[in-house]
């Protein structure tokens, strides 16, 4: 059996259930192709190699129960597979800013124990544990929540995949303060292995590859879970726009100004569950300055869409580990990740990663 990458999870939602549950499937159906991710082994881990340690969570209906029934509780619905008995239970974190007011009675959150308390309690979990990498599941919006637990893995030098559009590994503010600590970071804004922004990239680039100027864009995104409940709160949307904008305007051969682009969700359509709709449009001119028009529709499951590029971060980090790295890994980053520290072209961060797995390249 090979070594195990000991892996702990910040939010216990259908994102980390999809990927707990896409493992157990191909754990469960060897002769399966494994898709999603780069190769079947990283630097010589497997996929089966990633085991989860320590989880932690806010809602009353997942802490204290062991982490193979807490995936399946309310809100979650993600349940392609059954689960063999896991030992991790799920502890509890502090609540801070990642619970929004629409999904507020849908999480019921702890009210028990303080920050302090808190903090300490998942210091020696983390070390009971030993676990070597955070991988953050948070809702769209939480700042304070996101950089409460950036700063518990600088504390007990634990790697952190940042999945989430809180500016972290991409802010050179943090990025510094890992590297000093010589912890790996992966950030930020976890991409779909189809997703709406890597679709939206991939027509940009090709648009600007073919001649054609952009005039202007939109990216219109509705689905059923809690995520897009969560985002019906405009006010935790700011960063996430960010993200999503600014990934697809790297493609661009000259940025759009900002009234002639519109990346964001759209609406909560509860029906829908863990299905993602998204819209794109993209008008331009070409030769001639003859107008086109390109309309997409594209329709996924949202969270099986993560798990096959988690399951690359998670392997990245862990080779950023075995080799004393620390700081934003600008590989795994960019080729992972909508808001890395650097935007390349994603065929560049694709080779840039590879170039890392294979130990070309320390960043």
């Amino acid at each position: 059996m090979g070594k195990k990458i000991k892996v702990g999870v910040v939010g216990v939602g259908n994102c980390f259930a999809g990927l707990v549950q896409g493992i157990e499937y191909y754990r469960q159906n060897p002769e399966r192709k494994v898709t999603g991710i780069m190769n079947e082994k990283m630097a010589g881990y497997s996929i089966h190699d990633v085991e989860i340690v320590s989880a932690f969570d806010v809602s009353k209906r997942k802490v204290g129960k062991r982490l193979d029934q807490a995936i399946y509780a309310y809100p979650n619905m993600v349940d392609w597979i059954e689960l063999p008995k896991m030992e991790t239970v799920v502890s509890p974190a502090p609540v801070l800013d990642g619970v929004g007011h629409y999904v507020k009675d849908m999480i019921d959150p702890i009210k028990d124990a303080t920050e302090d308390e808190l903090k300490d309690m998942i210091i020696d979990e983390l070390k009971r544990s030993k676990t070597e990498i955070i991988i953050s599941y948070l809702p769209v919006g939480s700042q304070k929540a996101a950089e409460f637990w950036a700063n518990m893995c600088l504390e007990t030098k634990t790697a952190f995949i940042n999945c989430m559009p809180v500016f972290i590994a991409s802010n050179p503010v943090w990025e510094k303060k890992f590297k000093k600590a010589k912890v790996p970071a992966i950030g930020d804004d976890i991409k779909g292995q189809i997703g709406a922004t890597i679709t939206h990239r991939v027509l940009a680039k090709m648009f600007t590859d073919r001649g054609v100027i952009v005039d202007d864009t939109y990216q219109l995104n509705v689905g059923g879970n809690t995520d897009f409940k969560n985002m019906l709160e405009r006010s935790r949307l700011e960063s996430k726009e960010i993200s999503k904008t600014n990934s697809v305007q790297s493609q661009l051969s000259k940025p759009l100004p900002k009234d002639k682009i519109h990346i964001g969700p759209s609406d909560y359509v509860e029906f829908l569950k863990n299905t993602k709709i998204a819209f794109m449009r993209l008008r331009g001119h070409q030769w001639g300055d003859r107008p086109l028009n390109l309309e997409v529709k594209l329709e996924v499951d949202d969270k099986s869409n993560s798990g096959g590029i988690a399951i690359d971060a998670i392997r990245a980090a862990k080779i950023a580990l075995d080799r004393g790295l620390g700081g934003s890994l600008y590989s795994a980053s960019a080729y992972l990740m909508k808001t890395p520290p650097k935007q390349f072209r994603d065929e560049t961060a694709k080779q840039m990663l590879e170039d890392f797995v294979s130990g070309k390249r320390n960043d």
